[in-house]
């Protein structure tokens, strides 16, 4: 049986992390350590509720008349929510498009990213630098298994459905990091590019 190790459940939040109202589910895990995680404490020792996908389902469930009245629905966030890809493949095949099923993931994952992206409605894909060196620095990993799923999706022509965005990170990046990250994923056919100012606390 597919579990989640949930760490929370937001509701009613409007345009946040998806179309309409959306129920944010935080789950546990990820393969990244962020300079600036912004779940860094939720992360950190956090306790976590397991639950099946009927579960969690029963769990959202009561907001379903705002998710069909707004065309919003849930979204998985964390942590990394491709580590659950399995549970998550079951859950959209339960939902069977009751409402919207949106993933925000760093795509640092090495699962079929393609067969996901194509049974939910979007990922909301965390790039943070196309540059290794970069990218290493602030994340304590290498970009490749990222570069190679945004390739894989533009591959099978899926970036339509996908919100890119590149954060300005605080001593990590500059203007022309930024620049150079953007050119890369619109070689790759992406076109929803979101570029902002990560705000850190000092």
């Amino acid at each position: 049986m597919e579990m989640f190790d949930v760490i929370t459940i937001d509701r009613h939040r409007f345009h946040t992390d998806g179309k309409g109202v959306t129920t944010l589910v935080i789950v546990s895990g990820c393969p990244l350590k962020c300079r600036y995680c912004i779940n860094g404490r939720l992360l950190s020792g956090a306790k976590t509720k397991k639950m099946t996908v009927e579960e969690l389902l029963q769990r959202i469930m009561q907001d379903y008349c705002y998710f069909v009245a707004t065309g919003g629905g849930i979204t998985f966030g964390g942590g990394e929510p491709l580590l659950y890809y399995d549970a998550i493949m079951a859950f959209i095949r339960r939902v069977n498009g009751m409402f919207a099923t949106t993933i925000e993931t760093s795509l640092s994952v090495d699962v079929d990213v393609p067969k996901l992206l194509e049974a939910a409605d979007r990922f909301i894909i965390d790039v943070k630098s196309t540059d290794c060196a970069i990218y290493r620095g602030y994340t304590g990993t290498g970009n490749e298994i990222l570069l190679s799923n945004l390739e894989k999706i533009s591959r099978v022509g899926l970036q339509g459905k996908c919100v890119i965005r590149i954060p300005d990170i605080k001593d990590f990046t500059t203007g022309e990091d930024i620049e150079r990250s953007v050119n890369y994923v619109r070689g790759l056919g992406f076109e929803n590019i979101d570029c902002f100012a990560y705000k850190v606390e000092d």
